[in-house]
């Protein structure tokens, strides 16, 4: 089976699953046209179903099938020794057969209480099934097996579904705050009982106060011993005798540089 037909019937079994309660082992109702046309096809049911689904199922048939196939004559001979071969389940026509078609809707009721799964190729019967929710239909298309996709009508049953469990979460939430309201009080009163604050800056965006830092005896050690470091000091320049002379008789100090 290709992987885009795998992904498809588990998208749709799993939607099935999910909204109607269907399980494994499936169970699985087959009529005569389904089995003439996988005659027709050469295709084992017994084999191919299970591995379709790729799960465990239960095929069976009814009475008014095998009814209606060896009543058909020779042209569905092949196919009544097919329906024979299933297990039979139990309908409500044994004493008076009806036609299959019949007998399958009757067997799925309105909704389909006991998820099974029609096998078929009856076109009547098929648009039929699409007006009742939760009915997988079964079809063979050449020698491939097809899962219909939803119908209308099981869409609109899960969005039902959907809207009943929503409903009942919001009556829940509205409950428990009634109950929230008169065991603590509404929440106006609440929120004035409540006494702000000062408020200061906050301690995280306030940038810390870097600590003065001393010059180390490691700094100390360095300069005595690099002189290079140290700070320079002024010369004095050295003036000779008979100019020292002449600049003092001029009022002049010999030591200044200015």
């Amino acid at each position: 089976m290709k992987i885009r037909r795998y992904k498809k019937v588990s998208k749709y079994l799993s939607f099935y699953r999910a909204h109607f309660g269907f399980h494994s082992p499936y169970l699985v109702v087959i009529d005569g046209f389904f089995c003439q046309k996988a005659l027709e096809n050469k295709v084992n049911l017994n084999e191919q179903i299970p591995k379709y689904l790729g799960d465990q199922v239960k095929m069976f048939t009814t009475l008014c099938v095998i009814n209606e196939t060896q009543e058909l004559g020779k042209s569905a001979y092949g196919a009544h020794c097919i329906v024979k071969q299933f297990s039979i389940r139990k309908c409500d026509h044994s004493k008076n057969p009806v036609p299959a078609s019949q007998c399958i809707l009757s067997m799925i009721g309105e909704n389909n209480n006991d998820h099974l799964i029609v096998a078929t190729n009856d076109l009547t019967l098929t648009e039929k099934l699409r007006e009742l929710p939760g009915c997988p239909i079964l079809y063979m298309k050449l020698s491939a097996m097809n899962l219909e996709k939803p119908s209308e009508a099981s869409l609109k049953m899960d969005g039902e579904i959907k809207r009943k469990l929503l409903g009942s979460e919001s009556v829940q939430l509205e409950h428990l705050n009634s109950i929230k309201e008169r065991v603590l009080g509404s929440q106006e009163s609440a929120n004035r009982s409540k006494r702000k604050r000062k408020g200061g800056p906050n301690p995280l965006s306030c940038k810390k106060k870097k600590p003065k830092t001393e010059p180390s005896n490691d700094v100390e050690k360095e300069t005595e011993d690099n002189p290079s470091k140290r700070p320079r000091r002024r010369r004095k320049l050295k003036v000779a005798k008979h100019i020292r002379k002449l600049l003092e008789s001029h009022d002049i100090d010999p030591d200044s540089r200015y």
